[in-house]
């Protein structure tokens, strides 16, 4: 079996398996309660853990009420490394990080490979950390679960919803889009930025920019599906990395949602 490795441990989170499970049961363990209804979809940031882990962690909180409940998560993130048109899939069969190896799910990749504007390409996810960074906390708090990985480059809004609806109306399906929000302002232009991004994911906009967020395709995309417009979209958090880990004249923005 062929296995993509992981690329951003020791950089974006911890090598050492130990050392990471601790920082994100550390991440999950903060005194707020989930929404009271288990979330179908989540919108989560992709920085380094330092930056953007404990907002991240308020999304993924909603899982750890059903741990059993999600068996197939369809994991979007944008293109940072390769010029993509449209989507890639890979052709792997597992995913690794520190905490061991996710298996994909080649029968709902196989469906995929079929939708307009998707195409199979390993070099597209091989250094990408937008789905990366997602897989150890879905390790933390799903149990046995397969994943379809997606990255989107030049797709519009409805390429990417037909995915979505292909695989994510299945109740035992998770869909994860991953996004952070602006990037490298100062820190009041870029809170006021984000709270009208904010407002504007809360809309259901199908319009977002890329300086409005790095993963506004992937996100215009759920919006646009058949679960998008049928769900309820609430704000978990959002700040800056200006109030975690770094300077705030240059800032980079994260939100998590949580649509249900």
């Amino acid at each position: 079996m062929s296995t993509r490795q992981a690329v951003v441990a020791g950089y974006f989170y911890e090598a050492d398996a130990g050392r990471l499970q601790q920082h994100i049961e550390q991440l999950l363990s903060a005194d707020t309660a989930p929404p009271d209804d288990f979330p179908r979809a989540l919108i989560v940031p992709h920085a380094g853990y330092i930056y953007s882990g404990s907002t991240a962690a308020y999304a993924y909180r909603c899982l750890l009420a059903d741990p059993d409940r999600i068996k197939r998560v369809l994991l979007i993130g944008p293109a940072h490394r390769v010029y993509l048109k449209g989507m890639a899939i890979p052709s792997v069969d597992r995913f690794a990080t520190p905490l061991g190896e996710v298996p994909l799910d080649r029968e709902a990749l196989d469906l995929v490979a079929k939708l307009p504007g998707v195409q199979v390409s390993d070099e597209a996810h091989r250094e990408e950390h937008s789905l990366e960074v997602q897989l150890p906390f879905l390790q933390t708090v799903l149990n046995d679960f397969t994943l379809v990985p997606v990255v989107v480059g030049g797709a519009d809004a409805d390429q990417v919803a037909a995915v979505i609806d292909a695989l994510g109306t299945d109740a035992h399906t998770l869909v994860v889009i991953s996004s952070d929000l602006s990037h490298f302002l100062d820190y009041r232009e870029a809170q006021q930025i984000d709270t009208a991004t904010c407002e504007h994911i809360l809309g259901k906009s199908t319009a977002l920019k890329g300086e409005e967020a790095c993963g506004a395709r992937g996100i215009n995309g759920l919006m646009a599906s058949k679960q998008g417009r049928a769900l309820e979209v609430s704000l978990l958090h959002a700040c800056n990395s200006g109030d975690t880990a770094g300077t705030p004249n240059r800032v980079v923005g994260y939100a998590a949602f949580a649509l249900h």
